[in-house]
C-alpha cells in the first residue's frame, strides 16, 4: 500500500488565551464586583452576582452548543448597563491577565521568516478592537495575516465553521495544510482535527472543570513551550 504524504503546511493558526497569552486563574467575581461598583456601588454585590451568572451561562452555551456571546450580551442578560467608565474598569481589571507568552514574539517571527501564514482564532466575548489593542501593545498585531474572534461570528470553537473562517482570514484554503495550536483538547485539538487540520497541544493551562468539553482530541504533537513549535513544523516539512 502506498503511504500518502501529508500536505505541506501553509498556515499556522493560534488560540489566544492560554496559548499566545499566558494562563492566569481569574477571580471572576472580583473582576465583576469592581466593575459593578463603578456602575452602582450600593448594588455592587447584587450586580456582580448577576454578571458572573450571565457570563458563566454564556461559557456553558459555548461548551455545549458552540454558540457565541458578546460582552454586551452578558450585560443584557444580567440587566446591567455598561457605562464607559465601567468598561474602562473592566479592561483595567483584565489588563494583568492579557500578558503575552515570553516565547511568542520570537516564535511568530520565526514562522513568518519560514513563509507560513499566521492567524488567530479565539473564543472570546471581547471585541476585535480590544484584542487588536492588546496585540498592538505587544508588537505582534502586524505578524498576523488574519484573525477571527467569536464575538463577531455565530459560533465558538469547536464548531467547524470557526476553524474554516480563521483559515480563510489567514489567507489559506485547505484545512489539510493548516495547523492549529491551542491549550484545550476539546475546543482546540478535537475541533481543529474535525475539519482536517493538524493540531498541536500546549498543556500549560488550568482549564476550569465546567469548561472541559465532552471529548478530548489526541494531538498530532505536544509542546511545553511555544519556542518548540518551529522545530515541530520543520519535522513535518521533511
Amino acid at each position: 500500500m502506498t503511504k500518502l504524504t501529508p500536505a505541506p503546511i501553509e498556515a499556522v493558526l493560534f488560540d489566544w488565551g492560554g496559548t499566545l497569552a499566558t494562563w492566569h486563574d481569574i477571580d471572576l467575581y472580583a473582576v465583576w464586583r469592581s466593575v459593578a461598583a463603578v456602575i452602582d456601588e450600593p448594588r455592587a454585590d447584587e450586580l456582580a452576582a448577576k454578571l458572573v451568572a450571565a457570563e458563566n451561562a454564556a461559557w456553558l452555551r459555548s461548551r455545549d452548543e458552540h454558540v457565541s456571546t458578546t460582552l454586551e450580551d452578558v450585560c443584557l442578560a444580567a440587566e446591567v448597563v455598561m457605562t464607559p467608565a465601567a468598561l474602562a474598569e473592566y479592561e483595567r481589571q483584565w489588563h494583568p491577565h492579557t500578558e503575552l507568552d515570553p516565547d511568542a514574539v520570537d516564535m511568530l517571527k520565526q514562522l513568518r521568516d519560514r513563509g507560513y501564514r499566521l492567524g488567530v482564532l479565539s473564543n472570546t466575548i471581547w471585541s476585535r478592537r480590544r484584542h487588536e489593542e492588546i496585540f498592538a501593545r505587544d508588537a505582534v498585531l502586524e505578524l498576523f495575516d488574519g484573525a477571527v474572534y467569536t464575538s463577531e461570528v455565530p459560533w465558538t470553537k469547536p464548531h467547524p465553521e470557526t476553524f474554516l473562517a480563521a483559515m480563510r482570514a489567514a489567507g489559506a484554503s485547505d484545512p489539510a495544510r493548516c495547523v492549529f495550536v491551542g491549550d484545550r483538547l476539546f475546543d482546540d485539538v478535537w475541533g481543529a482535527q474535525n475539519v482536517g487540520m493538524r493540531a498541536v497541544h500546549i498543556p500549560h493551562s488550568n482549564i476550569p472543570t465546567d469548561q472541559i468539553g465532552h471529548t478530548e482530541g489526541a494531538p498530532d504533537a505536544t509542546i511545553q513551550r511555544l519556542s518548540e513549535l518551529p522545530a515541530v513544523l520543520d519535522s513535518w516539512a521533511r
